[in-house]
C-alpha cells in the first residue's frame, strides 16, 4: 500500500501511541467495514454535498475508514486524500477505491498529527470519525491547521444522546472499559464544537437522522458482527456463555426499532459545515 506507514510530517510515528489499541479494534472489521458505512451512507452522502468539493481541489478525508466519503468527495474530480489511523481499514480502502479517477491517496496518519503542511487543502472532511480522537482540542487544531484559508469543513458527528449513545452504550457494558473523557459523543453539541473550532472557523449545525434498515435482528446482529470493529472486539474478549449474554443485548437494543415492514434504525447525528476564517 503505498505510503501506509509513513511517519508524520511533524515526528513520531504515524499513530499516537494512545490510539494504538483503537487502531487494531477499528481494524478488525476489515472489508466488512465497509457494510457499516453502507448504513450510514445518507449521512455521508450529506456531508460530502456541504463539503461541495470542486474538480481539481485538494481534499483531505480523516479518519476515511474504508474510504466511503473519500469516494464520495473525489466523484467532483477532486484530489483527495484519505488517512486513518487503522492498517486492516485503510487495506479495505485503498482494493475498494481502484476504480476511482483521479486516484485517491491512502496514508496511515493520526487526526491528532497529520503529516501535512499548513493549509494544503480547499477541504477537509470527516464522517464519524474525527469524533472519536481522544484529544479533541488536538484534533481541532489539527483540522484548523491543514484548511486554508477560505477552506471548507465538512463534519458528520453523532447526536449528544439518543441511539448511537444507547448503542455504545451495550457494547461499553461488556467490554469492561470505562468510557473515554471527553465522550466522542460531545462533538454533537453545537457549543462544544465552537468552543472546539469556533475560533478558526465560521460554523453551521444541521441536525439530522440517519436512516437504516434490516429484516430483522439477526441480520443486524450478523451485520454488526463481521463489520464492527468493537463489538467484534468484545467478542473475542467473552466466554461463550457471555458472548450469548451480549448478543441477546444487542438483539433487545435492535428490536426496539421492530416495525411491519423490519427493522428501521433512526440515528440522531449533527451535521458540521465550516468556513476557515
Amino acid at each position: 500500500m503505498q505510503e501506509m506507514h509513513s511517519t508524520s510530517g511533524q515526528g513520531g510515528t504515524a499513530v499516537r501511541p494512545h490510539h494504538e489499541d483503537a487502531a487494531r479494534t477499528w481494524s478488525l472489521g476489515g472489508q466488512d467495514y465497509d457494510n457499516i458505512s453502507f448504513g450510514v451512507s445518507d449521512a455521508l452522502a450529506h456531508a460530502a454535498q456541504r463539503l461541495n468539493p470542486k474538480p481539481g481541489q485538494q481534499i483531505l478525508d480523516v479518519a476515511t475508514g474504508t474510504g466511503w466519503s473519500a469516494r464520495n468527495a473525489a466523484r467532483t474530480g477532486a484530489q483527495v486524500t484519505g488517512v486513518d489511523i487503522a492498517s486492516g481499514l485503510l487495506d479495505a480502502a485503498e482494493a475498494l477505491s481502484a476504480h476511482m479517477q483521479p486516484a485517491i491517496r491512502f496514508q496511515q496518519a493520526d487526526a491528532e498529527q497529520l503529516p501535512f503542511e499548513d493549509g494544503s487543502f480547499d477541504g477537509v472532511i470527516s464522517t464519524f470519525g474525527v469524533m472519536f480522537a481522544a484529544d479533541q482540542a488536538q484534533a481541532a487544531r489539527e483540522l484548523a491547521r491543514v484548511c486554508r484559508q477560505g477552506g471548507r469543513l465538512s463534519l458528520a458527528v453523532w447526536a449528544a444522546e439518543g441511539a448511537v449513545q444507547d448503542f455504545f452504550g451495550v457494547i461499553g457494558k461488556h467490554s469492561g472499559e470505562s468510557p473515554p473523557e471527553p465522550s466522542p459523543l460531545a462533538w454533537g453539541d453545537p457549543d462544544h464544537v465552537r468552543a472546539l473550532l469556533g475560533e478558526d472557523f465560521e460554523l453551521w449545525f444541521e441536525p439530522a437522522i440517519n436512516n437504516h434498515y434490516f429484516d430483522n435482528v439477526e441480520d443486524a446482529w450478523e451485520w454488526y458482527a463481521r463489520g464492527f470493529g468493537p463489538i467484534r472486539q468484545v467478542m473475542n474478549s467473552l466466554s461463550p456463555s457471555e458472548q450469548a449474554v451480549f448478543r441477546q443485548d444487542i438483539d433487545d437494543y435492535h428490536g426496539k426499532y421492530a416495525t411491519d415492514a423490519g427493522l428501521h434504525i433512526r440515528r440522531e447525528y449533527l451535521q458540521i459545515t465550516g468556513r476557515r476564517k
